[in-house]
């Protein structure tokens, strides 16, 4: 090449071709994997949490924090390390101060049907989860909304067998005296 010739173009090595189509195609699978479980996930948010904004934040965080180890995440299990991820997320977010409320100067304006009775019951199991300790609360919730063996708990929130049986006993007990749940509910039957 004499000086005043320009360079060829370089041409893109078939490594960098087929990695840009390998990140193409992860993103599109994660994509997949989030609209398929979107729904169930932000369900277990806001049980974890107790409010359905901070639920939805919380599971963004988390969708975005899953999104960056994607391809060490899909291999495994990634239903399973975004519930732990879930659960640390939570804890983390109460640590910080989280959990504590916010008072506001006027309260929105509410275009809801009227599910009066609904939302009585709801509130009533979410205040008995809030009596709970974040250890109890997420035990619960991972074995009777996600309907996890008592192994799949302990691997997920990194403690034992015996102690999610414990803890599960402990917070059943809890949930069984709780006079939110053993008041009469709307529909006069016992909850």
């Amino acid at each position: 090449m004499t000086p005043g010739q320009l360079a060829p173009p370089v041409s893109q090595s078939r490594g960098a071709v087929l990695a840009r189509a390998g990140r193409r195609g992860a993103e599109e699978e994660f994509a997949e994997f989030v609209e398929a479980n979107h729904s169930r996930l932000l369900h277990l948010a806001d049980l974890l949490i107790g409010d359905r904004a901070r639920a939805e934040d919380l599971l963004q965080t988390v969708l975005i924090r899953t999104y960056l180890r994607w391809s060490k995440v899909r291999q495994d299990n990634p239903i399973g390390y975004v519930r732990a991820a879930l659960s640390n997320a939570r804890t983390d977010w109460w640590r910080r101060g989280g959990g504590r409320e916010r008072p506001t100067e006027k309260l929105p304006d509410s275009v809801a049907p009227d599910v009066a009775a609904w939302v009585v019951d709801r509130d009533a199991v979410q205040r008995s989860l809030a009596a709970l300790t974040a250890r109890e609360r997420a035990v619960v919730v991972l074995r009777y909304f996600e309907a996890l063996s008592e192994s799949e708990i302990a691997r997920t929130l990194g403690i034992a067998p015996g102690t999610v049986k414990s803890t599960s006993a402990r917070a059943l007990g809890k949930l069984r005296i709780s006079p939110e749940l053993t008041t009469p509910t709307s529909m006069g039957e016992q909850a």
